[in-house]
Parts: structure tokens; sequence; C-alpha cells
């Protein structure tokens, strides 16, 4: 771990510096986004998703219903806009739905 360089930092600044430090922020991209897909797409759709998997820059997602993968394949590219508003960066750059 490197030397403190203030000794006033905040938690949430701290907690980024380590993240960054060991690079850790695939992971936690991985964990926003799942917590992103719950969030936008309610007890409805979450229903019926089994994964939520971002390899790189595309999100897979897992649906148990193919009325529901086809109703959301129209809207994919309002899902990833909404989702990468959610996240606060361009992070998703395609969505498969499965």
């Amino acid at each position: 771990m490197a030397k403190r360089k203030n000794d006033n930092l905040s938690m949430g600044e701290a907690l980024n510096e380590f993240i960054k430090e060991n690079r850790l922020q695939p992971g936690m991209d991985k964990v926003d986004v799942r917590e992103a897909w719950k969030n936008l797409m309610g007890n409805g759709v979450n229903n019926y998703t089994s994964t939520v998997e971002l390899r790189g820059d595309t999100l897979f997602v897992g649906l148990s219903s193919s009325v529901l993968r086809e109703e959301l394949s129209l809207g994919k590219s309002k899902i990833i806009t909404m989702l990468n508003e959610d996240l606060g960066r361009e992070l998703v750059k395609k969505l498969v739905l499965r």
C-alpha cells in the first residue's frame, strides 16, 4: 500500500484510492452494473433475470422469458443509455440478451 499523502482523507476518497492502487475497478464495475440493472428494471424484469454479467464493454443478460427478451431487445439503445447514466460514465456499449 502506498504512503499516506494527506492526514485528512474522507472515507470515500480513501476507498477510491485503494481501489485504484489495487486495480480493483473492473470488479467493482461488474458489481455496479448488476446493481444498476436491478434498480432500473424493477421487480417485473428482475423476476425473469437469471444472470447479469459484464465482459469488457458488453453486458450479457440471461432472461428466462422469451417474450420479455423480445420486448427488451426493441429498446436496447435506451437501456444502454439508462445504465450508463445511472453508472455516471459510459461503461456499457453493447447489450446481449439471452
